[in-house]
């Protein structure tokens, strides 16, 4: 399994939050998804994990997340990693 992991920050959370309600029924609907957390980490700051079957999936996520249009939420960091344990 592959996970991409997303740090993002935003000036209104409430916003990002609305965000969710379209995003993540998308991100679930992609080839090989497994699971997903989206985090609030504090009022302007979040980060997103979503793990895939194989490493081309993941893949196509990242890809998909980089291409995206502006809109509540920046993306700081984006990568791409082979999960190595799980619980």
């Amino acid at each position: 399994m592959y996970a991409v992991v997303i740090n993002v920050s935003f000036t209104d959370q409430s916003a990002a939050q609305a965000s969710l309600a379209e995003l993540v029924p998308r991100v679930s609907a992609s080839p090989g998804f497994v699971s997903g957390y989206w985090i609030a980490l504090s009022e302007n700051k979040g980060a997103s994990i979503a793990v895939f079957d194989s490493e081309a999936q993941a893949q196509a996520l990242e890809a998909q997340a980089k291409s995206a249009p502006a809109g509540p939420v920046k993306i700081e960091s984006i990568g791409v990693g082979e999960v190595v344990a799980q619980a």
